[in-house]
């Protein structure tokens, strides 16, 4: 028995849920089987930070990338030619192998007619694990720092499922590549959500997936109060069962910025989780009715508008020759207030004598358009890649494709032919490559679509992932470039970003060649440990830092210890919000801080601006 437990963004309790409910089922009398713990999100684990220091075993999680030699080369550049990860350059003496960039598909070493590209074990990321035989079995994953290959980091972990046990699975947040591996052949899913804006726009992202995966599926709602209605409504349109509610207390935070057991700490606890379980169990008669995506884009007209006349019509006026600054607001997990601060500094930026640009990077669970109410003037599709397509007709079910495919991306069909599972499929083309009867070919596949928008301090670049799609680097790099273009336009100065969260390819395509990165974290176990992830990436890239810690009075202790830890990163903390009801009154009414006007961290956060825009804009 297999249960996922995903959320449409972090931070929304999804951990919390995960090592409660595996903590909760192995102590409980009536349950005959054993229970495991399978961490997965594998960019941020942090599962291990509750279950009290356990033994693990240590192993490599290695991957397959290509080696160059230089005798046998005869410069032909087919190995470029085939790679669609831009993973290989082609120089007039020497080719060039990023391995970080590589997907491991093969593809480079079969079709080199010189065997000038051997493939040798490169080591993507760890695995730890508990003894098999422990009351409560765990294993999670770890990718390596500058490491893209999350997918493949999931699937090691997976490997490990035991099947005779109850399995509690905790997913990467989002929609993206790395939680379909996650959830695929999964039994069924539960959705963390909370009562928000934020909550409501993610869980819709999260459902829609879940229910193309053919899935069943429930909700549970986090810090569940008398906002409920926002996630209720929605769950009563589509027929998705409520599985459960977790209530909105401040002790529960504090407990789990200590890495306490909830349920241990509070019994009441025990009676919401195990209305969880035995609902989820009831997922297998359920049947939600086929959930709609709706686009939360507003147009401001619908002709066509010449962009860049409009923003110069609007704004050229305002700007002065200055260099170009990016900040880009980042952080090792999801929840810790990242696009909270990302809106507040767009608002005070419109103090500044030059207009700024804002760009939402975080394409998998795009929010800030929810507190910046954008007006599009332009969108498009967004292409990132291709996916194969099998001719019925013309395969024989040969299974060629099958043997090579390293992506398990072909199924049988009824006739004993092969079709191309397309969630799973990574567009590297080998399968095309190698069938014999040319019945694969490649088919352009739109990722996503982008925005260019303007809203009342500015211009924004943004854009939303399509569900379960990969590409998001791509996307997150398309974006970047989108709002320098409007900053070039417009002689301006200053883009601030809304950076994804994690240490993954999207992360890394947000903060290349950005000046600085402002890292969001909380005082929590977890929040320690992501931060410290994060400050690695940085330091990886070269890329200067500081850090705000949010709801810093949650936790003081850890407080201090992020305080130390920064310092051993040459990093500087630059304001530490208290933890303040007024932010989340702010974003239940769809504002930012700014806009909502009062509060403690309302000060904290201008604190913060002041000393970016005097120290480094």
């Amino acid at each position: 028995m297999n249960i996922a437990i995903g959320s449409g963004k972090g931070g929304t309790g999804k951990t919390t849920l995960a090592v409660n409910l595996s903590h909760y089922l192995k102590n409980k009398p009536d349950i005959e089987r054993q229970v495991s713990l399978i961490d997965c999100d594998v960019e941020a684990p942090n599962d291990k930070l509750f279950l009290n220091d356990p033994f693990l075993k240590e192993e490599s999680i290695e991957d397959l990338r290509p080696e160059w030699n230089k005798d046998r080369c005869k410069g032909c550049g087919k190995c470029k030619e085939v790679c669609k990860y831009n993973a290989i350059a082609r120089l007039p003496d020497k080719t060039l192998i990023f391995k970080e960039l590589c997907h491991a598909c093969g593809a480079c070493h079969y079709m080199c007619p010189n065997n000038a590209i051997s493939e040798e074990s490169y080591e993507i990321g760890k695995l730890y694990k508990t003894e098999d035989d422990e009351d409560l079995f765990f294993v999670y994953g770890k990718l390596n720092i500058g490491e893209v290959a999350s997918p493949s980091v999931v699937k090691a972990v997976k490997k490990n499922i035991k099947h005779k046990r109850i399995n509690i699975i905790d997913a990467p947040p989002g929609t993206g590549c790395s939680v379909v591996a996650t959830l695929d052949d999964t039994d069924f899913a539960i959705l963390v959500t909370e009562p928000t804006p934020f909550g409501l726009h993610d869980l819709k992202l999260a459902a829609l997936m879940t229910y193309k995966m053919k899935i069943p599926f429930g909700v549970v709602i986090n810090r569940a109060d008398k906002n409920d209605l926002i996630i209720t409504d929605f769950l009563d349109k589509y027929q998705i069962p409520l599985l459960g509610k977790i209530p909105f207390n401040k002790k529960y935070a504090e407990a789990y910025s200590k890495g306490q057991i909830l349920f241990k700490e509070y019994p009441e606890l025990e009676e919401n989780l195990n209305e969880i379980f035995y609902k989820t169990l009831d997922l297998k008669n359920s049947q939600p009715k086929e959930i709609e995506k709706t686009d939360f884009i507003k147009f401001k007209s619908e002709e066509e508008i010449d962009v860049n006349k409009y923003f110069t019509d609007k704004y050229k006026s305002r700007n002065i020759p200055e260099n170009k600054k990016e900040l880009m607001i980042i952080s090792g997990k999801g929840g810790t207030g990242k696009t909270t601060v990302s809106a507040a500094f767009s608002v005070l930026a419109k103090e500044r004598k030059n207009v700024s640009v804002f760009e939402d990077c975080d394409v998998d669970a795009a929010d800030l358009h929810l507190l910046l109410n954008p007006e599009v003037l332009k969108d498009k599709d967004f292409s990132g890649g291709s996916v194969a397509v099998i001719n019925s007709t013309a395969c024989t079910g040969c299974g060629i494709c099958v043997e090579k495919c390293r992506f398990d991306a072909i199924d049988y069909t009824a006739d004993m032919k092969f079709k191309i599972n397309k969630l799973k499929c990574e567009g590297c083309g080998f399968c095309a490559l190698v069938c014999p009867h040319s019945a694969i070919t490649e088919r352009e596949e739109v990722n996503g679509r982008e925005f260019i928008s303007d809203t009342e301090y500015g211009p924004m670049a943004h854009a939303e992932l399509g569900i379960a799609e990969e590409n998001t680097g791509k996307l997150v790099a398309s974006v970047r470039k989108e709002s320098d273009e409007i900053l070039d336009n417009l002689n301006s100065s200053l883009v601030i970003g809304d950076g994804p969260p994690g240490v993954g390819c999207p992360v890394i395509a947000s903060i290349t060649g950005i000046n600085l990165g402002v890292v969001i974290t909380e005082p929590t176990v977890s929040g320690m440990q992501d931060m410290v992830r994060v400050l690695q990436l940085t330091k990886h890239f070269n890329i200067r830092t500081k850090i705000i810690i949010n709801k810093a009075d949650l936790n003081l202790k850890m407080s201090k210890k992020i305080r130390l830890s920064a310092a051993s990163f040459n990093s500087e903390i630059i304001a530490e919000i208290p933890f303040d009801k007024n932010i989340n009154d702010a974003l239940v009414n769809g504002k930012t801080i700014v806009e909502h006007g009062k509060g403690k961290a309302l000060k904290e956060i201008k604190k913060a601006w002041n000393y970016i825009n005097n120290n480094f804009l």
